[in-house]
């Protein structure tokens, strides 16, 4: 837990969910509120537009039907003559200018064979033929006609105005040509804002006005966004505009259409605006609603930072003190097992000292005799001091086991030798499991890696489990089984003993402090916890099988330190 990396990861979990948990409710704010206002503003403006549209249609409508009653209302009042003569129709169209402002551009009289009879204007049309033209073709099917735009004999954008009279049981045309540039002008009129234009387009897909920023302009989609695929009936009713929008190829940005159909279907005015520029005070709101976020999202960033830094601080001192306070437990727990080792040791050590205690009264004796100088006396006080040597290193060699256990060693980490580990600590359990009447057997894998960890943690580990079976074989006495091996790419130790066993209840339990089946008095409850503390700390795994009356195996796994041991040391001590 004093891991460096740890705490910088928990603190940048801690400020994760801090954040995302404070963002959340103003994100759901933003969202909706946001969506409530783009709902409601885009309505009221596309209503706006529409309205616009159809009134701007109705005048587009109105100068058409102007035109065309103009010229019905000239084609009856007019002698009859006066068409057939181009100077009279020249008249006609000189009256006809004055009044309407040049809105028509020239006059002719076709016959029913399509052929033009009269003609006033600035163009030389000659005796032009009209019989395979479009517009003459539908004229011949009614008695008012408004073509298409075309270019024609002229070579210029036109469109005719064409009313049909008879004489003397003979169908003639009226024709008339209206100006395209002013009627352009009366579409374009109705332009909003940076980006607005509008233009009309025909059923076929063809513009029947120049729109001002024609570039990107894709009729034939336009076409079929309105009135749908070919051959079929008009989408979009007369008394209704229709609404969409569609990405413009060249930009990528998102266009507003707004469209209504007029002249029986035949024909379709077109407002066309940047969305961005019809809906100005969205956008607007759309980007401060994003800027309060971000703003908002740095701030609360920042003071989950500060917080979660403050907390992993304290959290970090925390581990620090309970790590300090498990090192002392485990200073305790090693005290303890001390302990428990001395009972044995010192009966170890008893009958040596006995022995020494005898030789030395035997030489006493020897020197208060008179004759201690002879042979035989001398003989005698060198075997005596010989065995009281003997017994001694004895005491020593038991001594210096002891002492080697319990004095305080370095707790850095270093690579350690587990075979050696377990060996050093079975033998100093022997003379304990002797007593107690329990067999201590090991069974250490060859050419195992070394382990990391401290050597007086390691020690503690491997005594606390050997104690822990002692204890269980105390009664009936039993076998105790120590075996290493390499499980992977790691190292794995076993404890076994042949005791009572425990329930599942209690060994799901066995780990946790203060937690033991002994006697009062017989045990602190810390010994397995300590061990489970010391294997987590050395990164490794704990785990114990057991069954009443079956004994138990406890399982460490220790991670590999990589260099492999140089010999191992099986066998029995």
């Amino acid at each position: 837990m004093s891991d460096r990396h740890y705490y910088q990861s928990l603190t940048r979990v801690m400020v994760a969910w801090m954040t995302a948990v404070a963002l959340a409710p103003l994100r759901a704010c933003a969202l909706v509120l946001g969506h409530q206002f783009h709902t409601a503003y885009r309505a009221k403006v596309v209503a706006q537009l529409e309205e616009l549209v159809l009134k701007h249609r109705q005048q587009v409508s109105a100068f058409l039907r102007e035109s065309v009653a103009e010229l019905r209302v000239l084609a009856e009042i007019a002698p009859f003559a006066d068409f057939t003569d181009d100077r009279a129709l020249a008249g006609l169209l000189a009256t006809m200018q004055h009044e309407h402002g040049g809105v028509f551009v020239d006059l002719g009289l076709v016959d029913a064979a399509g052929a033009l009879v009269s003609y006033a204007g600035p163009f030389r049309l000659g005796r032009a033929d009209y019989a395979e033209a479009p517009w003459f073709l539908a004229a011949k099917k009614g008695d008012v006609t408004v073509s298409d735009v075309f270019l024609g004999l002229r070579g210029l954008p036109h469109f005719v105005v064409a009313v049909r009279v008879s004489r003397d049981g003979r169908d003639y045309f009226v024709r008339a040509t209206i100006d395209f540039a002013a009627f352009n002008r009366l579409v374009e009129n109705i332009g909003q804002g940076a980006t607005g234009q509008a233009f009309i387009l025909s059923a076929r897909g063809e513009l029947q006005t120049t729109p001002r920023r024609a570039r990107g302009l894709d009729a034939a989609s336009l076409r079929a966004n309105i009135w749908g695929e070919p051959g079929v009936a008009a989408g979009a009713a007369e008394d209704k505009p229709l609404v969409f929008s569609r990405e413009d190829p060249e930009t990528g940005r998102l266009m507003l259409y707004v469209a209504s159909v007029f002249k029986g279907g035949e024909w379709a005015l077109v407002y066309q605006q940047d969305e961005a520029d019809a809906f100005p005070s969205l956008y607007r709101a759309r980007m401060l609603a994003i800027a309060i976020v971000a703003l908002g999202g740095c701030v609360i960033l920042a003071a989950s930072w500060i917080l979660a830094r403050r907390m992993v601080s304290r959290v970090a001192a925390a581990d620090a003190e309970r790590d300090a306070l498990n090192d002392q437990v485990i200073e305790a727990g090693k005290l303890a097992s001390v302990g428990e080792l001395a009972a044995g040791i010192a009966h170890e050590i008893n009958n040596p000292v006995a022995i020494m205690m005898e030789e030395a009264g035997w030489v006493a004796d020897i020197l208060s005799d008179d004759d201690h100088g002879s042979p035989d006396n001398m003989g005698e006080m060198r075997r005596a001091l010989d065995q009281i040597r003997l017994q001694g290193s004895r005491c020593k060699e038991i001594t210096h086991k002891l002492l080697s256990f319990a004095r305080k060693t370095d707790d850095r980490i270093k690579e350690l030798d587990l075979n050696e580990l377990v060996a050093e600590m079975a033998e100093l359990s022997t003379k304990r499991a002797r007593y107690v009447n329990v067999r201590v057997e090991t069974d250490l894998g060859q050419g195992l890696p070394h382990v990391a960890g401290s050597p007086s943690d390691l020690q503690q580990l491997v005594l606390n489990l050997v104690n822990n079976a002692l204890d269980a074989m105390e009664r009936n006495g039993g076998t105790l089984t120590i075996t290493t091996r390499l499980a992977g790419d790691r190292v794995e130790l076993r404890v076994t003993d042949t005791g009572h066993g425990m329930q599942k209840a209690v060994a799901a339990r066995i780990f946790e402090p203060f937690f033991t089946t002994k006697a009062v008095g017989k045990g602190t409850g810390l010994g397995l916890s300590i061990c489970y503390g010391i294997v987590k700390k050395l990164g490794g795994e704990i785990s114990v099988e057991s069954a009443p009356q079956q004994g138990a195996t406890f399982r460490i796994s220790l991670p590999a330190a990589g260099r492999p041991a140089a010999v191992a040391r099986p066998g029995q001590p």
